[in-house]
């Protein structure tokens, strides 16, 4: 596989649990229309990448044939990475059937991918599949039925690892993949979680509560705010926002540490470390604003974390107008981003919340009512 050029060093890629099934799809179905064995397959991802995979545990019956791909995550860090996904190919009446099997997850909820009810086999690797058993069809000269069957059999076990509990697929993974390429360390998949779990929420709720993880989830609860409204967004705070305005929200209030969301003082809509950080930064340049002293200020250049910057601003007297400065900031770069109404709550683990932008009594007031 090729490798790409990330943080400092060369990565390798790997393929999706889709490109997974439907090179094994097509396995099954050659075998089962031509009655010989095949060890590999030449699968060309959605994205145009030409891929050469084993077929394992192959198994032919009277009606049908199995055989398994294993799923290559390369140097991305999955749970899938390594696992069978098999694809079963069995003689129908008419048409291309394809359904999940054992350790193949099913949709719960509305608002995903696929509907209530069907298995998590997302549309773009389901198109894969589909096509995958039509060629091996036309180039067999088949015009009969063939049904699939898409399982895994540690997959009810590895999906307690995923996010699948929490967007309600119950009983496995998800057959997943738009390109059918895994780009280690991408942050599409974690986006696309985002976006699944808006979705989900808008089917009942006007208002989203955006946290960056399980901190941020804990302390919006101790506010008293309904689990049900909560989405972890992890650092994408410009994915959440962007989120929140195409769903139809009609507010959006981003509670978290001020580790993180000092950052958006300085317009920083991706938190991580990796992408920027600036925290020390936009805490001199607004201390320096609310008359800071030199030494002060040198004092929190060195600071390693806002914690300890925040109790140096308190000596001084001015940490709640430090603060107050940095809120403007977000509340002006944040309402350029958002197309919905949005306010922004910054908490410390010390003295609480620190900090909120003018509009966040007002949007807690509406998520309480809506709550009612």
């Amino acid at each position: 596989m090729d490798k790409i050029y990330k943080n400092s060093r060369f990565l390798k890629k790997g393929y999706t649990t889709g490109t997974c099934a439907a090179a094994a799809a097509y396995g099954a179905v050659y075998m089962l229309i031509n009655g010989r064995e095949l060890n590999t397959v030449s699968y060309t991802a959605p994205n145009g990448t030409e891929l050469m995979l084993e077929l394992l545990d192959i198994k032919r019956e009277k009606t049908a044939v199995s055989c398994a791909v294993r799923k290559d995550s390369g140097d991305d860090p999955d749970v899938t990475d390594k696992m069978l996904i098999y694809g079963k190919a069995e003689f129908a009446e008419k048409g291309i059937e394809i359904e999940g099997g054992i350790g193949i997850g099913k949709v719960t909820r509305a608002g995903m991918d696929r509907p209530k009810g069907s298995y998590a086999i997302n549309s773009a690797p389901l198109r894969a599949i589909e096509k995958s058993a039509e060629a091996a069809c036309r180039e067999a000269g088949y015009s009969g039925g063939i049904k699939i069957t898409i399982y895994a059999p540690e997959g009810e076990d590895i999906a307690k690892k995923t996010l699948n509990p929490q967007l309600g697929i119950e009983g496995g993974i998800s057959i997943l993949g738009t390109t059918g390429i895994v780009e280690p360390m991408s942050t599409e998949a974690y986006r696309d979680t985002i976006r699944l779990e808006m979705n989900m929420l808008s089917l009942n709720s006007y208002h989203v509560i955006a946290v960056p993880g399980n901190y941020g989830r804990e302390f919006a609860l101790k506010m008293g705010l309904p689990d049900k409204n909560i989405v972890k967004v992890s650092n994408f705070i410009g994915t959440a926002i962007d989120c929140a305005a195409e769903k139809g929200f009609k507010g959006l209030v981003i509670i978290g540490q001020c580790g993180k969301l000092v950052k958006l003082g300085a317009g920083i809509m991706n938190t991580h470390s990796h992408e920027a950080d600036g925290r020390m930064e936009v805490l001199c340049t607004a201390a320096l604003k609310a008359g800071c002293n030199r030494d002060a200020l040198i004092e929190i250049t060195e600071c390693k974390t806002t914690e300890e910057a925040l109790d140096i601003l308190e000596k001084t007297g001015l940490r709640e107008k430090t603060i107050q400065m940095i809120m403007d900031n977000i509340s002006f770069y944040v309402s350029r981003r958002a197309a919905v109404d949005t306010a922004v709550i910054m908490y410390s683990e010390k003295y609480g919340i620190i900090g909120k932008t003018k509009n966040a009594d007002r949007l807690i007031e509406e998520i309480m009512k809506e709550r009612v």
